[in-house]
C-alpha cells in the first residue's frame, strides 16, 4: 500500500576562508542499539535513485521522502558519477539496466576510482549469479523487484549505520546540543525553544557537521515541497537564529562563496 495514490507493481508494502570560528563536527556521539528507526529517518539521508523506468521512480522518490529521505534521481548511467561528484549522498540505489552506460558499468567504474559511496543493486535479474557477481563487484546489497517497501528503507538505514560505522543520535556545537531521539535542543543542560521553522534550520546546520550549506541547500531540507518559498526566508531565519545564538558561544557564519556554517564563536 503507498502512501499517496497505489503502489508501483514493482513495490510493494505491507499492511574557502574561513571565519575565526570552529566549526562542529560530532563531538556528542552515542550508540542507539534497540532505539526506533524512526531517529534514522529524523536525521534526514539523502539518497541518489538511478533508475530508467520513470513510473518507479517518482513513485519511489514521493514514497521515501514520506520517510524522511531526500531522494534525487537520475534516469542515465552516465549521468550518476556526475551527481555523485556534485553531491554528498548517503547511499545510491542502482538499477543494472540503465541506458547510456549499464548499471555493472557504473558500479565497477566507482569502485575503480575508490568512491566509498554505499550501493544497493534495485534490479529484475534475480538470479545467484547476478547477485554474487555484483556483490563481488562492490555492491554493499542487492534487493529483487518486485519488492516491499519497509524492506528497502530498512536495508538504505543498515547500509547508511554501517558506512557511518556508528549511529549518531547527538549532535553538538559548543554548550548547544540537538537530541535526535527526543527532537529538542538544549543549552547547557537547559531546553533551548524555537519556532518550528528556526528548530528545522538549526538542526540542518548542526547535523552537517562543519560542512557549508548554501541557501539553495536550506531551502531544499527546510522547506521541502514549498515551491513557493524564495531565499530570502532562509534569510531570515538565519537573521533570527543569529540574536537567538547571541552569548550563548556557538554562532551561524557565512563564508563567502560557500554558504553558513555552525560553528563554535572565537
Amino acid at each position: 500500500m503507498m502512501r499517496q495514490g497505489s503502489a508501483h507493481p514493482c513495490a510493494m508494502r505491507s499492511a574557502v576562508k574561513r571565519s575565526a570560528g570552529h566549526a562542529c563536527g560530532f563531538p556528542a556521539l552515542w550508540t542507539m542499539a534497540g532505539r526506533d528507526l524512526a531517529v534514522w529517518m529524523e536525521i534526514g539521508m539523502r539518497l541518489l535513485l538511478a533508475e530508467d523506468e520513470s513510473a518507479l521512480a517518482d513513485w519511489l522518490v514521493r514514497t521515501l521522502a514520506q520517510s524522511g529521505f531526500q531522494v534525487d534521481w537520475v534516469a542515465d548511467g552516465r549521468l550518476v558519477r556526475r551527481a555523485l561528484r556534485s553531491t554528498h549522498y548517503d547511499a545510491l540505489i542502482l538499477d543494472l539496466g540503465l541506458p547510456g552506460l549499464a548499471g555493472e558499468e557504473v558500479l565497477l567504474s566507482l569502485r575503480q576510482e575508490e568512491d566509498p559511496v554505499p550501493i544497493l543493486i534495485l534490479t529484475a535479474r534475480d538470479t545467484l549469479a547476478e547477485r554474487v557477481a555484483t556483490l563481488r563487484a562492490g555492491a554493499d546489497d542487492f534487493l529483487a523487484k518486485p519488492f516491499e517497501v519497509e524492506e528497502l528503507e530498512a536495508r538504505l538505514l543498515a547500509l547508511i549505520r554501517r558506512s557511518r560505522g556508528r549511529e549518531i543520535t547527538k549532535f553538538s556545537c559548543g554548550q548547544l546540543v540537538y537530541d535526535a531521539g527526543t527532537k529538542r535542543f538544549e543549552l547547557g543542560q537547559a531546553l533551548f525553544s524555537l519556532t518550528a521553522r528556526e528548530h528545522a534550520l538549526l538542526k540542518t546546520l548542526i547535523q552537517a557537521g562543519g560542512e557549508p550549506l548554501t541557501k539553495r541547500d536550506l531551502l531544499e531540507r527546510v522547506f521541502t515541497g514549498d515551491s513557493e518559498v524564495h531565499a530570502e526566508a532562509v534569510e531570515v531565519l538565519i537573521h533570527r537564529l543569529r540574536k537567538r545564538l547571541m552569548h550563548t558561544g556557538t554562532q551561524i557564519s557565512t563564508l563567502r562563496g560557500l554558504g553558513y556554517v555552525l560553528e563554535v564563536a572565537p
